[in-house]
């Protein structure tokens, strides 16, 4: 069994990929974890709430970060993607329960400690909480089993700015100390997330399935036409691919590296990587943690994956 810790911004791709982590028989979901990024933490905590009360999760929800290390300013919350809402309009209810008393990063603490080299963070939303927990008790990362992010554009250019993917972008110095920590990276980034389409017929059939997976149809379908707008065949699911890397990870091509978060200029948010296979002067990435990212996928097969846990 996967012992998980799923870090998340519901965020209609994060519904999805919080089902296939609820359904998976060979994940143990430990709990949910807010943070700000889709929508403020406010409405990103009580989206996952209302997630876990209507699927019937018993996984706790803890709140976390409502903003960024080390800079201020106003989020640009992407409601023209995600909506209002952050779950596609659908009309979420106020009541729906409370969260854990203690802050996401506490809890992620507690965890770990709790269950030495079992917990795998499955991080797929702004990296704040698992800095916040750094920070605290550094000692974690040597307890921890593996860190699995969506996050980063190593290859190709990024969604926010042609440097940078949106969830690195948000806290490029929570990335940053996260890909630097002593614990094994896996980021899953745009060069391969950008791959995995689903439809919008694949969505509709889908909903006709369940009453759960027609609530996951309902919050998704603007999503998708926002994707149909730019061209792809339907939603891109940036977060599950993230998933499927734990549970299925022979579907993934990945390259070890040193990876450095930039955090001023331009440039903020990129993620350059020093693979390990090539030799560089020497720099600011020689102390950094050797980590990997994925460079390749098999997208049907992640995608009948997906289809094959979440219908199960």
């Amino acid at each position: 069994m996967h012992k998980v810790i799923f870090d998340t911004d519901p965020g209609v791709d994060d519904a999805l990929a919080l089902y296939y982590l609820h359904r998976h028989p060979e994940v143990d979901l430990l709990a949910i974890t807010t943070v700000f990024g889709n929508a403020p933490v406010s409405l990103t905590t009580r989206n996952a709430l209302f997630l876990k009360q209507e699927w019937h999760i018993p996984a706790p929800v803890a709140k976390g970060a409502a903003g960024p290390l080390g800079r201020g300013g106003t989020e640009h919350w992407p409601v023209h993607i995600h909506g209002h809402d952050g779950l596609g309009n659908i009309g979420v209810p106020e009541a729906v329960g409370a969260p854990d008393p203690r802050p996401a990063h506490r809890l992620i603490i507690d965890l770990v400690r709790a269950h030495p080299g079992e917990v795998t963070l499955v991080a797929v939303a702004r990296m704040t909480n698992l800095a916040l927990a750094l920070r605290e008790a550094p000692e974690i990362a040597g307890l921890v089993k593996q860190v699995i992010l969506m996050g980063g554009a190593f290859a190709v250019p990024g969604n926010v700015t042609p440097a940078a993917e949106a969830n690195i972008f948000g806290d490029a110095q929570a990335a940053d100390e996260v890909f630097g920590a002593p614990w094994p990276v896996l980021a899953i980034g745009l060069d391969v997330t950008r791959r995995v389409e689903m439809t919008r017929a694949e969505i509709e059939a889908l909903g006709a399935e369940s009453p759960d997976l027609a609530l996951l149809r309902d919050l998704s379908l603007d999503y998708v036409g926002f994707y149909e707008t730019l061209g792809h065949r339907g939603m891109v699911v940036h977060d599950c691919c993230a998933c499927v890397a734990l549970t299925d990870p022979g579907l993934f091509a990945t390259r070890a590296a040193r990876v450095r978060v930039l955090s001023g200029g331009i440039g903020t948010g990129m993620t350059v990587a020093a693979p390990q296979d090539m030799t560089f002067p020497p720099s600011d990435w020689d102390n950094a943690a050797l980590q990997s990212y994925a460079e390749g996928i098999d997208p049907e097969a992640v995608l009948d994956r997906i289809r094959r846990v979440i219908t199960a």
